[in-house]
């Protein structure tokens, strides 16, 4: 059996409300992953969620992003959840756009809003599998 895939969630501050949302939804999707979340948000989520396997990282600005992007660099991670916020200034913005980077680098799976992230949930490459534009979502697979 393959390895538990992680995943990351991460949420600007006028967007910590929708994940936690997102997280209570789809709670059953997300307990069949390693998760990894930002300080506030990671903490929000597990409050809503205690059940969830999620690793609390450091707080996006004090290096939690970054600490998602090494994960990124590293192979550890199979997916990225970020709920960004694009009608706030963002002093830590510079951060932000690396993370995404290295997401767009290594072709990683991410998502930057709801609709984005339920479609990224039934991926089978989120999953692990290998895929092609032929490959059923998981729950056609499962089914």
């Amino acid at each position: 059996m393959p390895e538990t895939p992680t995943l990351a969630l991460v949420a600007h501050d006028a967007k910590k409300d929708v994940m936690v949302d997102f997280a209570r939804r789809h709670r059953d999707k997300l307990a069949d992953f390693n998760l990894v979340g930002t300080g506030t948000t990671g903490g929000r989520i597990l409050e809503a969620c205690p059940e969830l396997k999620l690793t609390r990282l450091k707080s996006g600005p004090l290096g939690g992003d970054q600490q998602i992007g090494a994960m990124i660099c590293e192979g550890k991670l199979q997916g990225l959840i970020f709920f960004v916020d694009p009608l706030s200034p963002m002093p830590h913005d510079v951060d932000v756009k690396a993370l995404m980077r290295l997401a767009l680098v290594y072709d990683m799976p991410m998502a930057l809003n709801p609709t984005t992230a339920d479609i990224l949930l039934r991926s089978a490459r989120l999953k692990g599998l290998k895929t092609t534009s032929e490959t059923p979502e998981v729950g056609a697979l499962t089914s």
